[in-house]
This record gives structure tokens, C-alpha cells and sequence, in this order.
């Protein structure tokens, strides 16, 4: 078998060395998954809509997942908008979680990929169909709607949304 060559100077050498060598000091280790933790790319960035009961027992299961970053909850009752950010806070350590009243407000947020709706029942269709038009992904507790027309109303959002 015959060899090849590679024609690769000490100077070309030295200079891939130093690239090589100095990108994780210029690249932070956790943009490029260091130490097991997954990288801002790779990540869900979930936003929650009513979060109350059932809606603290579903944060918490999405909270357990390394792939999944909580970062704004919605609801109508301050004390349970305080008591999410909490939770969220301590989570990461940090001071970030926003809080809002109005779920169209979260909703507008490009950081935002998807969205946890636990409100009441009657409020399930609304915030789904808001939720579908800015593009989000849902999770959404159960029922998802009410009746018949809310059902079409939603499965026609979803379809065109995609």
C-alpha cells in the first residue's frame, strides 16, 4: 500500500495547536456542553400558563429533565406566580424566572419554545390556540377543550400552525 505524504509544516502545526487549544478558553464550557451539562442549543425553553396544583406536580417533572429550562410563569394569582418563580429560581440558582398575568405577554417572548398550560378547564382551548399562533409547542393538561366547536376551532389552529 502505498503512503501519502501529508504536507503539514511546523508552522501550520503550532498555529492548529493553538486554535485547538484556546477555543475552551474563549468558548464557555456549558455552550459546549461541558462537565455533562447540555448545552443553551439543545435545550427546551418552557414557559408555564396557570400553574397551580396540578400544575406545580407537571413543572416538577419537566424540572427533573437536563434538557429542559423554565424560565416564565403566567397566572392570574400572584401568590401562585411568586411560588412558581420560586421554585424556578432555586432550581438555577439565580433570580431569573419572569413572571406574567397575562399569558399573551409570555406568549410573545421569541426566547420561549414551548409552553406548560395547567390553568382551569376553561381556559385550556384559549391559551392553546394563543399558544399554537405564536409558534409554541404545547403541553397541555387535560381536558384540552370543552366541547365540539372547540375542538375544530383547535385542531384547525394546529393544523395551519403546524
Amino acid at each position: 500500500m502505498p503512503r501519502h505524504r501529508v504536507s503539514l509544516s511546523r508552522r501550520k502545526f503550532l498555529g492548529a495547536a493553538a486554535v485547538a487549544l484556546g477555543v475552551p478558553h474563549i468558548v464557555p464550557g456549558n455552550v459546549l456542553g461541558a462537565d455533562g451539562a447540555v448545552p443553551p442549543s439543545e435545550r427546551i425553553v418552557l414557559g408555564g400558563i396557570g400553574i397551580g396544583r396540578r400544575g406545580t406536580y407537571d413543572l416538577g417533572c419537566f424540572l427533573e429533565q437536563p434538557d429542559v429550562q423554565f424560565v416564565a410563569v403566567c397566572d392570574v394569582k400572584e401568590v401562585r406566580r411568586k411560588a412558581v418563580k420560586e421554585i424556578a429560581d432555586k432550581k438555577y440558582g439565580n433570580n431569573d424566572c419572569a413572571t406574567y398575568r397575562d399569558f399573551r405577554e409570555l406568549l410573545a417572548r421569541d426566547d420561549i419554545d414551548a409552553v406548560l398550560i395547567a390553568t382551569g378547564p376553561n381556559w385550556h382551548a384559549t391559551a392553546a390556540v394563543y399558544a399554537a399562533k405564536a409558534g409554541k409547542d404545547i403541553y397541555c393538561e387535560k381536558p384540552c377543550t370543552k366541547n365540539i366547536s372547540q375542538s375544530l376551532i383547535l385542531a384547525d389552529t394546529m393544523r395551519r400552525t403546524g
